[in-house]
């Protein structure tokens, strides 16, 4: 564990920003942006750690409003990342937490530059600022560009919610739009003339819906029509829809996609149109591979502060949403630690986004960038906690 001076220094430090922390949040939160239009977040963040003394990268990984803030002590040792999002869903704000995601990341950095600067830790720190996480997965772009190997040995990040855990599923997931091309013919005078796209997508719903009773029951199929034609005397010669998949692990996506695209293969078969199916350029949203070394660690930490968990098991028996974190853990050893702000609102709800402005989820915003602070410095100084940490890692999750 971390030694008394360095506790010291990080509690410090993250208290003597609090106000200024909060600060931001707050001008995050009632100026929601959606993904990649983050363009007052992004310089309120990047301006604002400039002027804490790190090197900031701006425009990274071909993303406008992605980042990296560093600093290094100019001596070899670890190197850590921290993540920040600060995007807004569409119709309900900051409905998922991002402004508290965003100070959580830039309380981490400034801790461990603090430690840096005074010699109590060599190496470097890292804040990635990851756009569009409920979009275009601005994570991947990181992961994708090698960026997230390159700089660090191991990343963490928070994530705010109705409850403290670390050991939810948080599912893999990708998406993907599907087009039928039929022929257009009237409706009334001359329909077997034509070839009906909805009628292919109809039955590739269908064909979806009976998948699901010979597929595992923790995996998710759901979609949107985007297209269903203009007129319903015209066969529509065109109709297309946008659709997830998710599953519990990245292996078995991979086994659910191909079942799926099957489902709309027989579907423009049966109907004799053809089908054109496009998963997202992004790339597949990975589960996340807990560190049980740096999960446990950070536990510790907030249990000392009076912070209670359910179970492992009981934790792991929950599934939950999906996040870009996912593929960093699978390329670094990382942990994305769900914190309690005193809600039982659900994420995703305008009740969530109205406690995500509160004194209390700030305090708790804080009390939580603290403990993960201390979990990177432990990293740090002890070579045990690291090298275990490294060799879960390289065991690999379980599929």
């Amino acid at each position: 564990m971390a030694s008394q001076q360095i506790t010291q220094v990080i509690n410090d430090t993250i208290n003597h920003y609090d106000k200024e922390l909060r600060d931001i949040s707050l001008k995050i939160h009632d100026n929601p942006e959606q993904g990649n239009k983050e363009y007052k977040a992004f310089h309120l963040l990047t301006d604002y750690l400039e002027d804490k003394g790190f090197k900031i990268t701006r425009g990274v990984v071909g993303l406008d409003t992605a980042f990296i803030a560093e600093y290094t002590n100019g001596k070899q040792g670890r190197r850590v990342g921290f993540c920040s999002e600060y995007d807004a869903l569409p119709g309900v704000g900051h409905a998922c937490g991002h402004n508290l995601i965003a100070i959580s990341g830039v309380a981490c950095a400034l801790a461990i530059k603090k430690l840096l600067q005074d010699g109590l830790i060599s190496g470097s720190v890292f804040l990635f600022g990851t756009p569009a996480e409920e979009s275009t997965s601005g994570k991947c772009d990181f992961v994708n560009s090698g960026t997230v190997e390159r700089l660090v040995d191991f990343s963490m990040m928070l994530h705010p919610g109705p409850d403290n855990g670390l050991y939810v599923q948080c599912l893999a997931l990708n998406s993907f739009s599907v087009e039928f091309f039929g022929r257009q013919a009237h409706a009334g005078a001359t329909p077997w003339e034509g070839v009906n796209a909805v009628d292919a997508l109809m039955q590739g719903f269908d064909n979806v819906a009976m998948l699901r009773q010979q597929t595992l029951t923790s995996n998710r199929v759901h979609g949107i029509i985007t297209e269903g034609g203009k007129s319903p005397n015209v066969i529509p010669g065109y109709a297309s829809a946008y659709f997830y998949t998710r599953s519990v692990t990245r292996n078995q996506l991979t086994e659910l996609k191909g079942k799926v695209e099957n489902c709309f293969k027989a579907a423009a078969l049966a109907t004799g149109c053809t089908m054109k199916i496009t998963w997202a350029p992004w790339g597949q949203i990975d589960d996340v591979f807990t560190n049980e070394v740096l999960a446990e660690n950070y536990k510790d930490h907030m249990k000392a502060e009076g912070v209670v968990f359910h179970s492992r098991q009981e934790e792991e028996s929950v599934v939950t949403g999906s996040t870009d974190m996912g593929n960093i853990t699978y390329v670094v050893p990382g942990i994305h630690a769900g914190f309690d702000i005193g809600t039982d609102a659900a994420n995703h709800t305008t009740e969530f986004a109205a406690a995500a402005a509160t004194e209390e989820a700030h305090k708790k915003t804080i009390r939580a960038a603290r403990c993960l602070a201390m979990t990177a410095a432990d990293v740090f100084e002890d070579e045990d906690i690291y090298n275990k940490a490294v060799a879960y890692f390289k065991k690999g999750k379980s599929q």
